[in-house]
């Protein structure tokens, strides 16, 4: 079984499918939506990617992992009845293992069903097994933050950084808020973030 490779990518499509080139043998990887933006990187460029092995029957594919424990949570993902590989790629790209693991914690099901895939019993499903199993995000602690000053920078462009934040690459950042048109100036940043992740989770 293959757990980690890392290489250079030479190849990356839209639908999350890379090519790493690994001592001149290329291999198909499955990564979630900003996993590359969240991977290790040497000053090279080689990056280095965690990886689940995944059998059954005619089926032989390899999904990639920034880090340990964004595989861990694939691996209890699939692990729960009705999450087949897909629906945890999507998961993990809307909400990596961190975020997933705080997201359980508070049985906050609703972002979960904002997953295409996710249905409500489905989100239940989650919560109920997967409950205080993965580790959740840290939280800064630290003196009471400065009222927030006004922003100077347009919707788009705090939507764009926000996804970038979160582990995705400017072109897929761009291509959400492209599609968003001109709801992105009108509605609440924390809907646009919403929607902008259902659409990079749906391609």
């Amino acid at each position: 079984m293959i757990g980690r490779l890392t290489g250079s990518i030479v190849e990356d499509s839209a639908e999350g499918v890379v090519v790493i080139d690994v001592g001149g043998v290329g291999y198909e990887v499955t990564v979630p939506l900003g996993a590359l933006g969240r991977a290790p990187r040497e000053a090279d460029g080689t990056v280095t990617l965690f990886v689940h092995t995944h059998v059954r029957e005619d089926i032989f594919a390899l999904y990639g992992f920034p880090t340990r424990d964004d595989r861990a949570a694939f691996r209890a993902l699939i692990g729960v009845s009705s999450i087949g590989p897909k629906i945890a790629m999507s998961i993990l790209g809307a909400l990596p293992a961190g975020d997933l693991g705080a997201v359980l914690a508070r049985g906050e099901t609703a972002r979960l069903t904002a997953v295409p895939g996710v249905g409500k019993k489905t989100a239940e499903r989650l919560v109920l097994e997967l409950k205080g199993k993965l580790a959740a995000a840290p939280t800064a602690v630290g003196p009471a933050a400065a009222p927030p000053r006004p922003s100077t920078e347009g919707k788009a462009d705090l939507l764009q950084s926000a996804l970038t934040r979160m582990g995705f690459r400017p072109a897929e950042a761009d291509r959400a808020v492209t599609a968003l048109g001109a709801r992105v100036e009108t509605e609440p940043l924390g809907d646009l973030v919403r929607e902008a992740l259902a659409l990079l989770s749906s391609r």
